[in-house]
């Protein structure tokens, strides 16, 4: 892995145009039919991907323009808010997940409850899920130790993923939380992430020109990742 430096995420729509030109021609041979998408057909093609979906994507297979599919995505969410399907949202990609009530008994049926996870897996975990995108340097600099062998076990477990290369000097590696980290948590997006207790969010946040994000993240009280508010187990 290279020396890490740290730097900002390149635009997402930038990001999201290189991944969806890659799937492009998964879906030119599909025939579309036109201005057609209904909350059912999203549902269900939602259920039978085997991954994420793109919104473009959805908008290519339908045959139908974005704002389409951001209102249907928007109903289904609606839709399955008491059930124990969920849509899971995170901004470019959704996908359906089981809802977090239901967690407990969908491990008793596959046998096994997910991998405990070490403190120092739930320490560089917060790291990345508050400050992503980041660089190993960054989470190393927070930390004060290396970290390398915990940001490798993470991304074998798919709870941080690569999200690309910065644009800084030896273009370091960028980290951020993936839909495996959504569902383990029980979250739908990044935006329900609990608020940091004070003293945590100026440890999280140690750059100068993260001093407003730090105060706005602090919470009086308020859980932290790892500290009771999202479990690690």
């Amino acid at each position: 892995m290279s020396d890490e430096m740290d730097a900002t995420l390149p635009e997402a729509d930038e990001a999201d145009e290189v991944e969806a030109g890659s799937t492009a021609g998964l879906y030119a041979a599909v025939p579309a039919q036109p201005g057609e998408l209904t909350e059912s057909q999203l549902e269900a093609l939602l259920f039978v991907a085997e991954r994420p979906l793109l919104r473009s994507e959805i908008a290519t297979l339908a045959g139908v323009d974005r704002e389409t599919v951001d209102a249907r995505i928007g109903d289904l969410q609606v839709s399955l808010a008491e059930r124990g399907i969920k849509l899971v949202d995170s901004g470019e990609r959704v996908e359906l997940a089981t809802a977090t009530e239901a967690g407990a008994l969908i491990a008793r049926y596959v046998g096994a409850d997910a991998p405990k996870l070490s403190t120092p897996s739930l320490e560089t975990l917060a790291i990345v899920a508050y400050r992503q995108p980041c660089t190993r340097a960054t989470i190393e600099r927070i930390r004060g130790v290396d970290s390398d062998y915990t940001l490798r076990t993470l991304l074998h477990r798919r709870l941080v993923v690569e999200l690309g290369r910065s644009e800084a000097p030896g273009r370091p590696i960028l980290f951020g939380t993936g839909f495996d980290f959504l569902e383990r948590f029980g979250l739908t997006s990044l935006e329900q992430l609990p608020p940091l207790d004070a003293p945590i969010a100026e440890r999280l946040f140690v750059d100068p020109d993260d001093d407003r994000r730090a105060t706005a993240l602090a919470g009086d009280g308020a859980p932290t990742v790892g500290g009771g508010g999202v479990d690690g187990s």
